[in-house]
This record gives C-alpha cells, structure tokens and sequence, in this order.
C-alpha cells in the first residue's frame, strides 16, 4: 500500500503510469507531474475506472474511503461512475435552474392564459423584490432564505406586500415543482410568519344627504371634461375604477344599452355586462360628441393612446373638498351597495352581480347571471333615478322590502 512519502517520490515520464495501491485503487501519475486517484472495478463483466480526485488535495486515507464508498455501491448493485455522471447532471442542471429563470417561465405562462398587463407588470416587479434569491438554484432555496427576503420588506413598513411577495414566491415554487425542477415549497412553510396589516375599507360616503352634496360637487368640476364624465358617469355603472377609466368605445352597446366590459379587465377575470340606464346613455352620448377621437372614453391629457391614469379621479375628489379619509373613487361602489341595499327593494344576488363580485359556485353563477338580468335592468334605471332626487335635493325614496319567490 502506497505512503505519502512513496507518493511524493513518483516522478513523471514521458507516458501515463499507473502505481497501485490496493483493492483496485490506483495513481495515474501523468507526464505533466499530475497524480489522479482512480478506482478500477467491473460491471457485469466490464471494467469501469471511477476518477477520486488528485493528490495532495485527496490524501491516501480520504482516496481509500471514497474506494470503499465505491465498493459499497457495488455491492449495492449502484455503478458509482454512472452515480457520478448523474450527481454532475443534476447539480449542472440545478445551478442553471435558478428561481429568476423558473419564475420569468412562470410569468410567460401567465402572459399565455391571458392575465392582464397590469398582473404581468406586478409580478415582474415582485420578481425583481425577490432578487436576494433570484440568482440561487429554486430546488436549494431554503425557508430561511426567503423569509430574510420577505422580513427586509416587512421592515420598511411593506406589511401587505411581503405577504403578496410571500404569494407569488409560492406560486414560482409550485411551478417549479410541477416541472419537476424543484422538489418542495418554502412559501408554504412561512405561512403565518408575517404580520398581517389591518384590513383598510376604501372611503365613502353613504348618507343620501352626503351623497347628494358630493353629486352636486361633481357638476361644478372646473377640471378637463374627461374627468368631469368619468366623476359623472361613476355612480351609476358600479364599475371598478380601473375598469371604468381603461373602457373603451368598442364596449358600449347603444342599441341594447348595455356596457359588456371583456374578461381581461374585469378584476373577476370573468365578462361583465352593465345595463345602462337613461341617465348614464345621455352621459355616454355627451361626452362622445365631445371627445377627442380615441378608443378610450377617458382618454389621458398627453396622448389618446392611454386612459387616464389610476389616480385621476382621487385627485379630482380632493380638488373638489373631499379628502382621501370622506370619499374615494373606489367608495362609489361601496355608496351604491349600502344604498341598494338599505333600500329593501332589490335581491342581495342582483346587488352582487351589479358589482361584479365573484361566486365560488359556478352553477349558482350561471344562474345568477341570468336570472337577475331583468332585474338589474329596473335596478339601474331606479338607481339613476335616485341619485338625480337626491342632486337636485329632492325626497329621498324610501324603499319597502317586497316578497320574492
């Protein structure tokens, strides 16, 4: 058997030479001075040389265990060089399976399927959040690791975007799972370890006096007319306000009086139909006889290219006297489900439809949706109705509850 100081005494020659040590473990000592450790066996009657490592960085004692792991493996009925080969794959292929390039597939996928670009443009943002593990291979990415991630953005006072970052994460993990490139998720272990911000209601007003003060406001606007239209037009659609500033001509059915708002800019993902009633017609009808040519209703003040942008409308609220804490733009759905609702003349369903919410069941969606069709059509034209009593000062209606079938 070979010592270290036999081994240091090996000089090169012109050709490769091999000097053994025991139980097929050997050292090719090459031209260059190099010394390789090489373990020699057979497979089913073929001779296999597994490569060990190079002397002096593996000694004789570490050469010699890695020969009896070898053995094992053998005994085991495990070929330890085709062992290696896959152990190489697979580290190569983690090392170039990083969580960047899982997620930047995952997000491709959600171009595919059609999600919005406002979805798409947020989850790139969560990807770029998330850089402190973007780099590292998905399938060695502990929960350690992410949750240092997600605690640095919970220290800034981000409460709701480390748990949204959390989301995402998770949803890259499950990707890479189901692509067999990563074989657990760390999200689902941190569920639970960041604060939960207290649940903030959008602003409204909801008391018809109130209400009647805000439209009367409305029509004193001094701004552009886009905005004017868009303050105008909002209590009566129940829409979203991204769906109402991003609406486009193409969706207004004067014919039928219906506004069919597509699937991919519905918050539901689902296609919404709004029935639209005298007042809101005669709004839609204004305000085209004096827009600027533009796909968009409310097109943006530099170019028609774009809508108005997402704070427009809250801007104008507080141009008007309403502070963020009275009234928003989202508050005027919020201002039409209280009313309708306290008003006892309309079913809960038809209430929920108006605004778009979604339903788990999806029979009792199919059947919500036709069912409170008519219904939401008398709704509309009642609630504009309503809102026209209550600018103008005039008595408020008093609804009674009415027996449904």
């Amino acid at each position: 058997m070979l010592t270290n100081v036999q081994i240091r005494a090996l000089k090169p020659q012109a050709r490769p030479y091999k000097v053994p040590d025991a139980d097929g473990l050997f050292l090719l000592v090459q031209p260059t001075g190099a010394l390789l450790w090489r373990f020699r066996f057979k497979v089913f009657g073929t001779e296999r040389k597994l490569s060990l490592g190079t002397f002096p960085s593996v000694t004789v004692q570490q050469a010699r265990k890695k020969r009896d792991e070898a053995r094992a493996q053998l005994i085991d009925g495990i070929d330890p060089v085709q062992e290696k080969q896959e152990k190489r794959l697979e580290a190569e292929l983690a090392a170039k399976t990083t969580f960047k390039l899982v997620a930047e597939e995952f997000i491709e996928k959600m171009e595919r399927e059609g999600k919005s670009p406002a979805t798409i443009k947020k989850a790139r943002w969560f990807l770029e959040l998330l850089g402190g593990i973007a780099g590292r291979p998905i399938a060695s990415i502990t929960p350690h690791e992410l949750l240092d991630v997600l605690k640095r953005v919970e220290r800034r006072g981000h409460h709701e975007t480390a748990l949204r970052l959390r989301a995402f994460a998770g949803r890259v993990f499950r990707y890479g799972f189901a692509t067999l490139r990563a074989d657990r998720n760390p999200a689902d272990i941190l569920r639970g370890a960041l604060t939960v911000p207290k649940v903030k209601h959008h602003a409204a007003i909801v008391e018809p006096k109130k209400v009647g003060d805000l439209l009367r406001a409305i029509e004193d606007y001094k701004g552009r007319p886009e905005t004017l239209f868009a303050l105008r037009i909002a209590p009566h659609v129940f829409l979203r306000p991204g769906e109402l500033r991003q609406a486009k001509w193409s969706e207004i059915d004067f014919a039928d009086k219906v506004w069919r708002v597509p699937a991919e800019r519905m918050k539901m993902k689902q296609p919404h139909a709004v029935p639209l009633s005298r007042q809101t017609v005669y709004l839609l009808q204004e305000l085209r006889s004096l827009a600027r040519p533009s796909e968009f209703l409310f097109p943006a003040l530099h170019t028609t290219k774009r809508s108005i942008c997402e704070n427009t409308l809250n801007t104008a609220l507080r141009r008007l006297g309403f502070d963020h804490d009275e009234m928003t733009s989202h508050g005027f759905r919020a201002m039409a489900s209280t009313l309708l609702n306290e008003s006892g003349l309309w079913h809960p369903d038809a209430i929920e439809r108006a605004l778009a919410h979604g339903e788990r069941d999806r029979v009792r969606a199919a059947y919500n949706r036709g069912a409170h069709w008519a219904e939401r059509v008398r709704m509309a034209q009642w609630w504009s109705d309503y809102l026209d009593q209550l600018r103008v000062g005039g008595k408020v209606i008093k609804g009674k509850f009415r027996k449904r079938a």
